[in-house]
């Protein structure tokens, strides 16, 4: 049975579309942009800032969902400029220090409320 995840612990949808939602033991979360729950703005800072911020988002959501880090089996980063694709990964990988995810990165155009990184991921129990 399909079930919708929710947490005030990340930011809410800004379109129609869930948190993150779970079926048959696997948890799918939206693409988390570095707005902080608490304030309802965008970080402020560069790329490392904004990708600590979607990390935390995209923790909250898990937690919420009874799984952790260490159930994520794929990412997906989304850049707008592949410049800031090292800074990235310094951040990213301090959240998986060890046997990371599948992962994929590209760049685009643009992000929603024009923030420099989204990201979803993808967890299994």
């Amino acid at each position: 049975m399909k079930q919708i995840i929710q947490t005030p612990g990340a930011p809410k949808a800004i379109g129609p579309y869930s948190q993150a939602v779970e079926i048959n033991g696997t948890l799918y979360i939206s693409g988390q942009i570095p707005v902080d729950p608490l304030t309802n703005k965008i970080v402020e800072g560069g790329i490392r800032e904004q990708t600590k911020q979607v990390m935390k988002n995209t923790e909250a959501i898990l937690k919420e969902a009874g799984y952790d880090l260490s159930k994520v089996v794929k990412s997906t980063c989304l850049l707008t400029s592949m410049e800031n694709f090292q800074a990235m990964n310094e951040v990213y990988s301090g959240f998986y220090p060890q046997n990371p995810p599948a992962r994929a990165a590209y760049a685009v155009v643009e992000l929603p409320l024009g923030v420099l990184v989204e990201i979803e991921s993808i967890a299994v129990r």
